[in-house]
């Protein structure tokens, strides 16, 4: 989960390292540091806290300058974020620097070998073995890459690692292994991210790293081995946004400005998904029509936000495909032995692509022989990667912890995946399809009337600033709407909040309901599957029988919910499946404002990190 920066070249390594730490500080802001090769010695500062700290550290007590310089912002792990856990971690001769993303398992065997050896160790992680192992290696080798490889080959875990050496001042050496790592290559320069965000204001080419590599940066070039030492295959490509893409753009938040991105956002993942024959096609498809028309059930795996996606999902593949679809939350799924083989379909939802429970479900249901899809939102990162199939959601960067276009994307992705499946399986006919994408391409429209009329929830979510609770109710797809709403509340603004499905309501949950409790009701169109409708213009009647402040999200038009809704929040009329596009927005908007308005910091919530990297 933390952010890793690693620079070569010729302009000032500790600004480079400082400007891509700022734009990684979403993967973690519990301490920052930074370490720079110069003047013979290793120049190294961390402070505990935001960026800002280190900042404040650096204008105090400035280090000297030089070309070379690798970063870290950390998300805690092993030991409390304190300035004697923050990164970078040096030897005892305080010539070697290392930077780690994830958990090394063997730290505690490998920290008492090393105070046999008469090493002291002064921090309470896990990393600060890896700086003392890496200085006795080197001290054989005198070569920092041939040290790492051998280092690694002696941890178990999950981990990213970034070094720098006193003795090898112009070289910056990484290692990957299940966890984020991607190199920049400019002229003259290279660099090393946990996500190209870091280095995209200097250049948009990039190269991925796969599991087990070292690689060796220098202003010349970069040389990618295995763990082995064996030269290894990589991929380079190109990023296709720049660095303007990841600015607040005048916004207060990256949140607000990726909220009111979504229209966008939403009609670039629908850009080029028909093709000339006027069928569907997905972004890399390695399973055929054969293997897909044997599919005899769906497993959709994934954590938090997209879950709440794939639960949505399941509604869509079963209506359109007729196959069985379940949906697990990736943490869980590989440890309760799940009924897997060659005809089961898992896909595999996540917006950076290096979620490791996700990547660990991944694994294990390629182990069972299933054919994994994934959707995802970063090019060339791990779960894609893996996968037999991909399809990219087109959100761009998203800065913000809380997840929000990316959330509407990842919904496009798996209507547009229920519609492949259906396309390959004949269950839905060709004309079907094609009023399903036209019924999508004018959902960017109705998200934007949406973000149009946000006035009055901002003005509510102020009024209910002081409150501790709010409970979250729907139906059918607007069930997980419910979990995804109260999910933000919680994320933003540390309040108690729940979703329930509403039929659910007399089985328990009623008796939370007390005076002037706020609730929000995501209510189904009357239309179509009016009994749905119907029962929950009851659950609201119930609940603000009982006192609730009841919160009403209804599409235009319907009035049967008027006499019930003591705030009424309109959204544009949807077909029921997509519903969720539309009737998700408000929910973001009143976390949103709600956190503001009890003074929360809103792309960082406390405890909090974008990427969850380590299980």
């Amino acid at each position: 989960m933390c952010g890793i920066v690693g620079y070569v070249g010729s302009q000032s390594a500790l600004e480079v390292v400082m400007a891509g730490l700022k734009r990684l500080e979403y993967r973690g802001y519990d301490s920052a540091g930074v370490a720079v090769p110069a003047d013979g010695g290793l120049a190294a500062a961390k402070k505990a806290g935001k960026l800002v700290n280190l900042e404040k550290e650096l204008t105090e007590r400035p280090l000297p300058t030089g070309t070379t310089g690798i970063g870290h912002t950390r998300w805690a792990t092993h030991g409390g974020p304190t300035d004697a856990n923050a990164h970078p971690h040096l030897d005892n001769a305080g010539r070697v620097a290392v930077v780690h993303n994830g958990i090394i398992e063997n730290f505690a065997v490998l920290r008492a070998e090393l105070a046999e050896r008469g090493h002291e160790l002064f921090s309470e992680t896990d990393t600060e073995v890896v700086a003392h192992l890496l200085a006795e290696e080197f001290s054989v080798t005198a070569d920092l890459a041939e040290a790492m490889r051998l280092v690694c080959r002696r941890l178990d875990g999950a981990f990213t690692l970034v070094a720098v050496h006193a003795d090898e001042p112009d070289v910056v050496v990484g290692a990957r292994r299940n966890s984020p790592l991607v190199v920049g290559v400019g002229e003259g320069e290279a660099f090393l991210a946990s996500d190209v965000a870091a280095f995209i204001a200097h250049t948009r080419s990039a190269i991925e790293l796969g599991q087990d590599q070292v690689v060796e940066l220098r202003r010349d070039g970069v040389t990618v081995t295995g763990f082995d030492g064996s030269p290894a295959d990589v991929r380079s490509y190109h990023v296709d946004w720049d660095a303007s893409a990841a600015e607040k753009g005048g916004y207060d938040y990256f949140m607000l400005k990726e909220i009111a991105e979504q229209p966008k956002a939403v009609a670039d993942t629908l850009l080029g998904r028909i093709d000339a024959a006027g069928s569907l096609t997905l972004d890399e498809v390695r399973i055929s029509a054969s293997e897909l028309r044997e599919v005899d059930k769906v497993v959709i795996v994934a954590c938090g936000t997209a879950f709440h996606a794939g639960l949505i999902a399941k509604y869509a593949i079963e209506h359109w495909t007729r196959i069985p679809c379940e949906v697990e939350l990736a943490s869980e799924f590989r440890y309760r032995d799940p009924i897997l083989d060659s005809r089961s379909l898992v896909i595999a939802i996540s917006q950076s692509g290096e979620t490791m429970d996700t990547l660990m479900a991944l694994r294990h249901a390629r182990e069972q022989g299933s054919k994994v899809l994934a959707i995802c939102n970063t090019n060339g990162s791990t779960i894609p990667r893996e996968s037999d199939a991909v399809l990219y959601t087109h959100a761009g960067p998203e800065v913000a912890v809380a997840s929000t276009k990316a959330f509407l994307t990842q919904l496009v992705a798996c209507y547009l995946v229920a519609l492949y499946l259906g396309q390959v399986r004949g269950t839905k006919w060709g004309d079907e399809i094609s009023a399903v994408i036209r019924d999508l391409a004018r959902i960017s429209g109705s998200v934007e009337r949406v973000l149009e009329t946000m006035e009055p929830v901002r003005e509510l979510a102020r009024s209910l600033a002081g409150k501790d609770t709010v409970l979250f109710l729907g139906r059918h797809v607007g069930y997980p709407v419910a979990l995804e709403g109260a999910l933000k509340l919680k994320e933003l603004a540390y309040m108690h909040a729940e979703g329930f499905a509403a039929g659910e309501l007399k089985h328990g949950p009623i008796a939370l309901i007390e005076d002037d409790l706020p609730v929000v009701v995501v209510v189904p169109s009357p239309r179509g599957r009016s009994v749905l409708h119907d029962k929950i213009v009851s659950n609201i009647q119930e609940i603000r029988a009982r006192g609730a402040r009841t919160i009403v999200i209804a599409e235009e038009g319907d009035e049967a919910v008027v006499p019930y809704a003591d705030h009424l929040v309109r959204v544009p009329v949807t077909p029921t499946l997509l519903q969720p596009l539309v009737a998700t927005v408000p929910l973001q908007v009143f976390a949103c404002e709600l956190a503001t308005a009890r003074g929360n910091e809103v792309d960082q919530p406390r405890n909090l990190a974008k990427s969850v990297t380590v299980e």
